[in-house]
């Protein structure tokens, strides 16, 4: 029985609610507890997700909409007291700060910032839009975090950046470090002498926390959201950033990440780049390089990028050699050669699709949705895709769906390894190793009372620096029968080599390439913000504040609420209204 309660002009964060979502959904008796705010996009969700009840029509968007699952229903009246009890307790905490520190409008905002230069955006897509335009007609960069923003917008917005001598790192830009201060999901990386400029939010954490190990730093991390090199975007961000990251005198290499972008953008960057005199290293992953370049080095893989980056820095040739865990043993039976990777990076997802597909056989027709790889017995898995986080969290903050996928893996005969990606830093989970050790083990052991041999392969995606205990999250790992790699690219040559296949690292020819001049001057504004440490007006969640204060920046944390009811039209009259005054909502 589904039972529903709302309560009314109660706006709270999506990720605050999907992590209560959670917690609720664990009461003894209860089913399941949904629990998202009652905007036209999440009643979709309640009806895709079997949450559908009468009652969602009565819902505004302002108005937070729980939906309980429960044969009792005495249970409904316990899990609104929870959630009443929680939310009392945040407003607590909210007013004893609001004096202080936290704005509710941008006036406010702008008041208490100290010559702020960067909005860092994390409110629901729909609305997110319109707060990018009213920070940068504040002269404001962005970092926008938020998802589901229109593609007509990122252009608009990007094209108004540009011409304003300003940036917009995103929408759906997950990873950033702004002269050495996380935005965002990252890690805490030393500051050195690599610049990089990224179109993936892990690939960055992959490449970062790679490069901090090996005894160097990031001081600049520059996201540009993953649809910036698309035909209609034309890598607007990118390009900028390249310029800058080339007029900063402390960056020695600059790092371009990116997957496989439009022939002609990847035409238009790689032309930038060749104008450029620093060491460079690319990736357009999932793209196998076929040659490299005199200044331009073309890697293969994420590992590949940092420590040809690394090397390179340190005046040293090239010299990438992969690695694999060969101490690691089985005996599988026959039929059992199934490679299942369960992640929480969706880059990191797309490396490992590539290494299989590439190494392991062709897919088997089109690749299934929900998959990054599918084909003979072997899938790869990003769960962070909309497809598996519709009304629940993130898998870099919630394990539930991926314990189950293990569960499910280990009951298959034809699983040999499976492959898990642990990421910690700012955002995640603060004991991930320890929410999976359980089931971990709980399959090993289940595994080897059938007689079957089953490898579980994990790698961490952290720094000593990180708050979770780098090392902490490895020791947990391997207690519980795990074998830990230093990479991801490790981690899915050790299941390849497992199964008796073999990653055939591309050999490279050098070629040449005219370039076509380019203008490389920056505006001041853009230098200025990744010259110095930023000050930042955070709309949205209050984590990324704190992680901002950790690294002693100027922060004013915006506790944004709809305007009009959460009527998009109505806000857009509103903001029309407001510019047209020289103010904002």
């Amino acid at each position: 029985m589904k039972y529903t309660i709302i309560k009314e002009n109660r706006y709270q964060d999506s990720i605050v609610l999907m992590l209560l979502s959670n917690k609720l959904s664990q009461i003894e008796g209860v089913n399941q507890v949904s629990i998202m705010m009652g905007t036209p996009a999440n009643k979709d969700i309640f009806k895709t997700s079997g949450m559908e009840t009468a009652e969602l029509d009565n819902a505004n968007p302002n108005d937070i909409v729980i939906v309980v699952d429960t044969e009792d229903e005495s249970k409904v009246a316990e899990v609104d007291q929870q959630i009443e009890d929680e939310l009392n307790g945040k407003d607590d905490a909210d007013n004893a700060t609001a004096k202080n520190d936290v704005a509710k409008n941008w006036d406010k905002a702008l008041e208490l910032a100290n010559n702020p230069n960067l909005a860092l955006i994390s409110i629901p897509g729909q609305y997110a839009a319109m707060e990018a335009e009213n920070a940068l007609n504040h002269n404001l960069n962005v970092f926008m975090f938020s998802d589901n923003v229109a593609k007509e917008d990122e252009v608009r917005l990007k094209k108004m950046a540009h011409d304003k001598g300003l940036l917009v790192m995103g929408p759906d830009c997950g990873t950033g470090i702004i002269h050495g201060v996380p935005l965002a999901f990252t890690n805490t990386v030393n500051e050195g002498n690599i610049g990089i400029v990224g179109a993936s939010g892990t690939g960055i954490q992959e490449v970062t926390t790679i490069i901090d190990r090996e005894g160097n730093g990031v001081t600049n991390a520059i996201g540009t959201g993953g649809r910036d090199l698309s035909t209609e975007v034309g890598a607007i961000t990118m390009l900028d950033s390249i310029k800058a990251l080339n007029q900063d005198p402390k960056v020695k290499v600059i790092t371009v990440i990116s997957k496989p972008p439009a022939k002609e953008v990847e035409d238009r960057v790689l032309n930038l780049l060749r104008n450029i005199d620093k060491p460079v290293v690319t990736l357009f992953l999932g793209e196998k390089p076929t040659y490299t370049e005199k200044e331009i080095y073309h890697a293969y893989t994420l590992e590949e990028t940092a420590r040809v980056s690394v090397q390179l820095a340190a005046d040293e040739q090239p010299n990438f050699k992969p690695a694999i865990n060969t101490e690691v043993k089985a005996n599988f039976n026959d039929g059992q050669d199934g490679i299942k990777g369960y992640y929480s990076g969706g880059t990191l997802a797309s490396e490992a699709a590539m290494l299989i597909r590439d190494n392991a056989g062709s897919e088997e027709g089109e690749t299934p949705e929900g998959y990054s790889f599918k084909g003979g017995n072997h899938e790869v898995i990003d769960l962070g895709d909309d497809m598996y986080t519709q009304g629940r969290p993130h898998p870099m903050i919630d394990p539930s769906k991926r314990i189950e996928m293990l569960e499910q893996a280990a009951d298959s005969d034809s699983t040999a390894v499976i492959m898990l990606d642990n990421v910690i830093g700012y955002g995640s989970h603060e004991d991930m190793a320890n929410q999976l050790a359980p089931t971990i083990k709980e399959i090993l052991n289940k595994a080897k009372s059938q007689q079957r041999d089953l490898v579980v392969l994990a790698t961490v995606v952290g720094t000593v620096h990180d708050h979770q205990g780098y090392q902490q999250q490895i020791d947990t790992l391997v207690d519980a029968g795990a074998v830990v790699c230093a990479t991801n690219d490790e981690m899915v040559r050790t299941a390849l080599h497992l199964i008796g296949k073999e990653v055939a690292q591309p050999s490279l020819d050098v070629k040449e390439f005219d370039a076509e001049k380019v203008d490389l001057t920056v505006d001041e504004k853009v230098l200025n913000l990744i010259n110095m440490k930023p000050s930042v007006i955070n709309i949205g969640l209050e984590s990324f504040t704190e992680a901002i204060k950790n690294s002693d920046a100027e922060v004013v944390q915006f506790n944004w609420r709809p305007v009009a009811g959460g009527d998009e039209k109505l806000m857009k009259v509103l903001q029309f209204l407001n510019n047209f005054k020289g103010e904002t909502v």
